[in-house]
């Protein structure tokens, strides 16, 4: 069964004689690794399926990952094996132990946007920077385990004030809705841990051994969580590279890895080293590149894929022209190959430099596709109108509930609803149930409790027509009857709230046609319409250049990659200058280079627009740090940065950005 493996591979499966970390390289095939040695525990050592949890961060690792299993772990034998991201298994613990928690097992799980919303309930303003800094700083606070009166005196600037000061009341709220954060997932786990004995020792006898991917973007939480489960035994797998760590600014800490060591000293480390993915001119640039930084522990990647091609270094005029000069090397590549436009990735720093390359990538017709942007059902707007139909749907949805009957605003607040959610708890209702309950009365204001009533049977009523008309007719009677459209015009400015109707009606007409094809009702068209991905331009299949940020790139790869705006101030990024944290972003060029198989090629602008102004710009340090096996085409050879030109460069740029110098 592992006889494929290279020696490190099969090792990292086979070793079960006490906690293992695997550093694993990009490219040198990690997920055989954990999913081989699920196979092993289960097939050779007689483990059950259902006491073995792999965790994972994205829901794609997690499906990709129980796929492979099945096919190693025929006629049942993977039947129980927990496959899941952090958030998952967060949600199935909080909801066996609801009780401990204070929460009924159809708790809410609120996103960003409500999150939002209640942030800015409580703070009394809608600055959405204030609003933002307040959430950023509560949920730094949860992933570190930071408790409100702790928070309190860690507060080091006004942001961080406020937020300490909303932090207990922001807490009240979520209970009291019978709600938790995305954070509350792992911090409530833990707590529950930490304080019932009971609780811990049934979920360690549940899951007897935990294999965690991209271990180097645990945060403090999730690490603990993990000590937690595993408990003296140590009973796990850690699969991670600190080379690939750059998601600091969302809280995972690359000490973990270290901690690992310190936590358990009988920990084992196992190098995969070999890539199964780039040629060795790309590897060899990795790895000069990275050497940079400071090292928790040596490796170095290596292929059986020869040398390979060149890495282009390619200089444009402006940025304008880089987007255009990539395209057209797209193009011609591709023709000249006979290749498939999926075959391109083209990655950059940050979102908005996507534009210029979309731009040219429709006048040069080439198909392509974004990963990493918003969906469009994440939109506010379409969050807002699904709430109804979700509400419709099941009343049960707590969710639903509260941003149904706060948008528009019906003079309903949070002191309302959390008499509502008290006694709603109390109960072990739903919100909506609740409502018409004769007990109900003796906890909300009669005039407020008249108000939601109404709302409820409005509710009802729809539900009833849903079953019966056409999804065209409810729809438009329920925007109307909402008076949403005017709603969007009076809390947001002409052109934006212009747009948001746009997207509205965009989404209307295309349930109402859906609807007819389908023959299905609202009801039913409610129930898949979470399923299906609208505008992903889904027909174009893997036929499509990607256009993904370096911080989306992760975990793809892609024959042909052009890294984009490789300049000093956007890679590394101007704050990291400032801040003296380039190491993080070294990894995330690190990242960036070790997505490409057979070609790289490196673009930046000598010019570029900075507001109405357009400043010269360096090419990136990290260019020069790449070694030899460069091939430059324009511009100037980019050269390492030594610490004096480092700070004159800084001095320089900060001036131009009307900053003042470092002290």
């Amino acid at each position: 069964m592992l006889s494929h493996l290279n020696p490190p591979q099969r090792e990292a499966a086979k070793y079960l004689d006490g906690p293992c970390l695997v550093l694993a390289g990009a490219g040198s095939g990690k997920t055989g690794v954990i999913t081989h040695k699920i196979a092993y525990m289960v097939r050779e050592c007689g483990m059950e399926a259902r006491n073995i949890a792999a965790i994972t961060f994205t829901n794609k690792a997690a499906r990709e990952m129980e796929e492979r299993v099945g096919k190693l772990l025929e006629g049942g034998l993977a039947k129980g094996l927990t496959v899941c991201t952090f958030h998952a298994l967060g949600v199935r613990i909080v909801r066996q132990e609801a009780k401990f928690a204070g929460l009924k097992p159809q708790f809410s799980i609120l996103d960003t946007s409500d999150i939002m919303q209640i942030v800015a309930e409580i703070a009394g303003t809608n600055d959405k920077s204030v609003v933002k800094g307040v959430q950023w700083a509560i949920s730094a606070w949860k992933n570190a385990m930071i408790t409100p009166s702790e928070a309190v005196k860690l507060a080091d600037d006004e942001t961080k004030a406020l937020a300490a000061s909303l932090y207990p009341a922001y807490e009240k709220t979520l209970r009291a809705y019978q709600a938790v954060d995305f954070d509350d997932l792992i911090a409530l786990p833990v707590k529950l841990f930490d304080e019932h004995a009971e609780v811990l020792e049934r979920w360690q006898n549940k899951l007897r051994y935990l294999l965690v991917d991209e271990y180097q973007d645990t945060n403090g939480a999730q690490y603990k969580l993990l000590r937690q489960l595993t408990g003296v035994r140590g009973a796990f797998t850690a699969v991670g590279d600190d080379d690939q760590a750059i998601y600091a600014w969302r809280g995972a800490d690359v000490e973990n890895l270290r901690s690992l060591q310190t936590d358990f000293p009988k920990l084992k480390v196992i190098k995969l080293e070999q890539n199964y993915r780039s040629s060795n001119r790309i590897l060899n640039a990795a790895n000069t590149l990275i050497a940079n930084n400071t090292k928790l522990f040596e490796k170095k990647l290596w292929s059986d894929h020869g040398m390979g091609d060149a890495i282009s270094i390619v200089a444009a005029p402006s940025a304008e022209q880089e987007a255009e000069l990539v395209a057209m090397k797209i193009s011609s590549h591709r023709f000249e190959n006979r290749g498939s436009y999926g075959d391109y990735a083209i990655l950059y720093r940050g979102n908005h430099q996507a534009r210029l390359f979309e731009q040219q990538l429709r006048n040069h017709k080439i198909p392509y596709v974004i990963s990493g942007g918003q969906s469009f059902f994440d939109r506010a707007e379409i969050k807002d109108v699904m709430s109804y139909l979700r509400l419709m749907l099941n009343g049960d949805d707590d969710l639903a509930f509260i941003r149904a009957i706060t948008t528009p605003r019906r003079g309903i607040g949070a002191a309302t609803l959390e008499s509502l959610g008290t006694y709603a708890a109390q109960r072990g209702s739903s919100l909506f149930t609740a409502l018409f309950e004769e007990g109900a009365t003796e906890h909300v204001v009669a005039r407020q409790l008249e108000g939601m009533r109404e709302f409820g049977n409005f509710i009802n009523k729809l539900e009833y027509r849903a079953q019966r008309e056409s999804a065209a007719v409810v729809l438009e009677d329920l925007l109307r009857a909402i008076g949403y459209e005017a709603h969007l015009f009076e809390t947001c400015e002409q052109r934006e709230a212009e747009s948001k109707w746009s997207n509205v009606r965009d989404f209307v007409d295309w349930l109402s046609r859906k609807g007819e094809a389908d023959s299905k009702n609202l009801l039913e068209l409610a129930q898949t319409v979470a399923l299906i991905s609208m505008l992903d331009k889904g027909e174009e299949g893997h036929e499509a250049v990607q256009l993904a940020t370096l911080h989306a790139s992760k975990g793809l790869e892609f024959p042909h990659v052009f890294l984009v705006g490789v300049e000093e101030g956007l890679l590394p990024h101007q704050s990291s200058i400032d801040g003296d944290t380039i190491e993080e972003e070294r990894r995330l060029m690190y990242v960036g280079v070790t997505r490409a198989r057979r070609t790289l090629t490196i673009s930046y602008c000598e010019r570029r627009k900075s507001g109405k102004e357009i400043r010269t710009v360096e090419p990136s340090r990290f260019i020069g740090e790449m070694g030899d096996g460069l091939k430059y085409t324009g511009g100037k050879k980019a050269e390492p940065v030594s610490q004096q030109d480092a700070l004159a460069k800084l001095a320089k740029l900060q001036a131009m950005f009307g900053t003042k110098p470092a002290s």
